[in-house]
């Protein structure tokens, strides 16, 4: 059974630039995860990895188009929960990353293949076209672990779904199947061959006039200083949040296989 909603085996030793694979056909670079033992659970150094692929990416000027998939089962379980209890101030590295995904100007596919929790599916509100295949699934389980939103997810989210299914997603921690993310009109379609797809929509972007298309793109997100400030509010409760009493119990009771119980909540002022 896939983690819910990161890894929760013992940190492992994979670091390096092999925790992502990046190649190229023709004009579309596709930006792969390669954690398939951990379903893509995101670690620091994987954030700083795909955070450069994505700025080499939109760099190139041969690049007209970048596809992001996952390895093996999994798009991405999220953030893995140990490589962050380890070192809960790092968050640079994701800064990196939600900054590059958030201000690559080239057309941004996404080819979700089997689950995506977490910011693996808060990175999809940043990629322009979403095709995933029809075992998919799409958890945001945030406040279930003690943590909060990130990737401007609370601004994003709402704005793409609705205020309703939004929080259906972000405080229930509704989990979708790939049929209800198409109807809400979180991803584009589903596809039998989600990679297939994108490759496919991505050479024929690629055919286009580059320039009209980067141009394009900057102004259909012509709200990205909101988007930016809304993901320094989020980062600022992440950082707390990663501190707190909430997330320590939640690490507890998965090593005690147990449910959390959560202190009182604090008083407000």
């Amino acid at each position: 059974m896939p983690p819910h909603p990161s890894s929760d085996a013992p940190l492992s030793d994979d670091t390096g630039p092999d925790l992502i694979a990046v190649e190229r056909t023709g004009h579309v670079t596709i930006i792969r995860m390669n954690r398939p033992h951990k379903y893509n659970a995101i670690t620091q150094d994987m954030y700083a990895a795909l955070a450069e692929a994505l700025l080499a990416a939109d760099r190139d000027t041969e690049v007209r188009a970048v596809i992001l998939t996952g390895s093996g089962a999994a798009f991405s379980a999220g953030n893995d929960l140990h490589d962050f209890a380890l070192d809960p101030d790092g968050l640079a590295p994701v800064q990196q990353f939600l900054r590059a995904i958030a201000g690559i100007a080239v057309p941004l596919i996404a080819a979700v293949n089997g689950l995506a929790v977490g910011v693996g599916v808060t990175m999809l509100l940043h990629c322009d076209l979403v095709y995933a295949d029809p075992a998919a699934t799409f958890q945001t389980p945030f406040v279930d672990i003690g943590l909060v939103p990130e990737a401007a997810s609370t601004l994003l989210l709402p704005q793409l779904i609705g205020a309703r299914r939004a929080a259906d997603m972000l405080l229930g921690g509704r989990k979708l199947t790939a049929d209800e993310a198409a109807a809400w009109g979180l991803i584009n379609e589903v596809s039998a061959a989600p990679l297939e797809k994108a490759i496919t929509v991505g050479t024929a972007l690629a055919a286009k006039a580059p320039g009209a298309a980067r141009n394009t793109k900057t102004l259909s997100r012509s709200t990205n200083r909101a988007v930016l400030t809304r993901m320094r509010e989020e980062e600022t409760a992440m950082a707390a949040q990663l501190e707190s009493a909430e997330f320590t119990e939640v690490l507890a009771a998965r090593r005690d296989k147990r449910p959390p119980v959560f202190p009182p909540r604090p008083t407000t002022p």
